[in-house]
């Protein structure tokens, strides 16, 4: 097989500077040194590119996504699969991102990074770049996944839940793809979708997250949308609560979505399932024309967003598409 890898920065290439971590490493070397003296795999089959600039996740944008999806699409003829180095902070988002986008991809593209630089003999950098070479090559690869700490997950499935733990990434609600062993141990689970035919490109949208704390009353939620941004991402509690007791909240949402800006809640938890409604302190949203995230990760349904609003839909077909599986990014009995 033929594996490209796209370098587009994050911890695993950096190096010390008077400023903190900075990209300097010679990844390229390291990488094929690495394949030369641990690996079955020819290096001759291996190509690699680098994003210029290249850039620490937590810099990352829309059109950073966009930047990695053009140069996945510039070797798809030439790979027959794919590895893409990438900082822990938004891969998440990245990963969630890139499902939406490439699902007539064809061809498995895996995401890893490290906690740790790969000059530090205590980095988890060379677990876990074979990990996803080897996810990459094993044939039972699919989609966009990410390989970090032994575990491959599913692109759209994840989220950080860690900063220091070589084990950084969990999914919550599906559990992982698969765990490395000897053999690798798979768990296969329905991650269809119904695709997206030719996408426009990611570009910068006004979504605005709100975060619900107990004590935050209408006058603050209403700065926080104001000027009006382009779709609002409610951050609930539980199923989807609010705190409807505190005078003029539920008004301000439902005014926002009476002007036409789509309104979608998620929730706090990292293992939940929105029902609009099911209690009477979420039963505003539900009135007001909210959407739910249904079991989507916070990470999975801000992409969403910002992906439907690159398609230049409009704030019904928006909110229509949120509630259907474009790349098994939720349980597709929403569908």
């Amino acid at each position: 097989m033929r594996i490209h890898v796209t370098y587009t920065g994050g911890t695993i290439g950096m190096v010390e500077s008077p400023d903190g971590l900075v990209p300097g490493a010679d990844l390229h070397g390291w990488l094929f040194r690495l394949l030369e003296q641990g690996s079955d795999l020819d290096p001759s089959k291996v190509s690699m590119s680098t994003l210029d600039p290249l850039i620490d996740s937590a810099n990352a944008d829309p059109t950073s996504w966009q930047a990695i999806i053009d140069d996945l699409w510039r070797f798809h003829d030439s790979a027959d699969a794919f590895v893409v180095l990438h900082g822990t902070d938004t891969m998440a988002y990245t990963t969630s991102a890139l499902t939406y986008a490439l699902t007539g991809f064809g061809k498995p593209v895996v995401f890893t990074g490290s906690q740790h630089p790969l000059g530090r003999i205590e980095s988890d950098a060379t677990a876990n770049v074979t990990g996803a070479f080897n996810a990459a090559l094993s044939g039972q690869a699919e989609g966009v996944e990410l390989f970090f700490g032994h575990h491959l997950f599913a692109g759209n499935r994840i989220t950080k839940t860690s900063s220091w733990a070589f084990e950084g990434f969990e999914s919550p609600v599906t559990g992982p793809v698969a765990q490395s062993g000897t053999p690798w141990h798979w768990n296969h689970f329905d991650r269809s979708g119904k695709g997206w035919l030719d996408p426009r490109p990611y570009g910068r949208h006004d979504v605005a997250v709100l975060n619900m704390v107990p004590g935050i009353d209408a006058r603050r939620l209403e700065a926080m949308v104001t000027p009006r941004p382009e779709a609002v991402l409610i951050r609930a509690y539980g199923v989807g609560n609010i705190p409807d007791s505190e005078p003029g909240l539920t008004d301000v949402i439902q005014r926002v979505a009476g002007e036409g800006i789509p309104v979608v809640v998620c929730s706090q938890c990292q293992q939940a399932e929105v029902m609009l409604g099911r209690y009477q302190a979420g039963a505003g949203l539900a009135a007001s024309g909210a959407c739910s995230a249904f079991d989507m990760t916070f990470e999975a349904v801000y992409a969403k967003l910002v992906f439907l609003l690159s398609q230049g839909l409009g704030p019904e077909r928006t909110t229509r598409w949120m509630g259907v599986s474009v790349a098994g990014e939720m349980n597709d009995l929403h569908e």
